[in-house]
């Protein structure tokens, strides 16, 4: 799996691939059928193939203030679309001047000039250059006479009729609600972070944790989450995890905190992924470091029971 940038010379061996081209956030089962369908037509041809998405998002361009709202790094995109099939990302930097190219302009320099690809498929509703004034009917008008063909993957819905689609997922994770966004998305919503050193306030209460910024995710319901923790060398660890800004201390503090049952090691510094399971509760603020632990055990115990027994490769402080 190669990571390109739009601003580099591609290698001459993945000229001529099958591009799959979306912004992809989130890489839920819309997404996954685009970039299928991409896959299946690169390798039915012999070709490469290559998803194509953007960074940042064009909303953090259009609207600077807009709260965090991503549901992947670039990085969990990369590995996404290596699991998908893909041979390569490319990662077009959206900045004032691509967004102000035309839809021929965008065709031309940012598609045919730097991959000369055989074809491109998209979402049967995505969009792009100036004014969104492209969509899949000009990718073909445009893309013809450069040898580009253009289709389209019409959306993917749920039992329900309703659409996936990123939006959806978002708004069930600020609903708390995360059996719908591990549906659409196939996996469950994960925050991947360094750990980093915290007050080890948790360790004076027999509850170290492992403390992550949240960065640009978006920020789902605060509250308190059944966890699971994928380590550096690929052990998953269970666990119940603070997302919040813990109303029981001073001065608040925004973190995803999670809290790793039978472990002991430190994982200060390492890049480790939460994955949200299931909400137990909204945060709340306690009257007393007692009451404030006793609520504590009562979660881990309602935390294990939802993670259910688990095979771990040894056990594991942190913070």
């Amino acid at each position: 799996m190669q990571r390109l940038d739009s601003g580099a010379a591609v290698p001459a061996d993945l000229r001529g691939a099958i591009v799959a081209l979306g912004n992809f956030d989130g890489f839920h089962l819309g997404h996954q059928a685009v970039v299928g369908r991409a896959v299946a037509w690169a390798r039915a041809e012999g070709r490469p193939a290559i998803v194509a998405t953007f960074d940042p998002h064009p909303m953090r361009l259009f609207r600077p203030d807009a709260p965090p709202f991503r549901l992947t790094t670039l990085d969990q995109r990369e590995g996404l679309f290596a699991a998908a099939g893909a041979d390569a990302m490319l990662v077009f930097r959206f900045d004032a001047a691509l967004a102000a190219l035309g839809p021929e302009d965008f065709v031309r320099s940012m598609l045919h000039d730097t991959l000369a690809p055989a074809g491109v498929v998209t979402g049967e509703d995505f969009t792009f250059a100036r004014g969104k004034a492209g969509n899949i009917a000009r990718l073909a008008e445009i893309g013809a006479p450069l040898g580009i063909r253009a289709e389209a993957v019409g959306a993917v819905s749920t039992e329900d009729g309703l659409p996936v689609s990123s939006s959806r997922i978002r708004a069930a994770l600020q609903a708390g609600d995360c059996a719908t966004a591990t549906r659409l998305l196939t996996r469950p919503f994960a925050i991947e972070g360094i750990v980093q050193h915290g007050d080890k306030l948790g360790r004076t209460i027999g509850y170290p944790t492992a403390n992550i910024d949240m960065g640009s995710y978006l920020r789902p319901a605060y509250g308190i989450y059944a966890v699971r923790g994928v380590l550096p060398d690929g052990r998953i660890l269970d666990g119940a995890a603070n997302l919040g800004i813990r109303p029981t201390f001073d001065p608040p503090k925004e973190l995803l905190e999670p809290h790793f049952f039978d472990f002991a090691e430190s994982l200060y510094d390492q890049r480790i992924e939460v994955q949200l399971i299931e909400r137990l509760r909204p945060e709340a603020k306690f009257d007393s470091l007692d009451a404030l632990v006793a609520q504590m055990d009562a979660d881990c115990a309602r935390a294990r029971q939802i993670l259910g027994p688990q095979e771990l490769a040894g056990g594991p402080s942190l913070a």
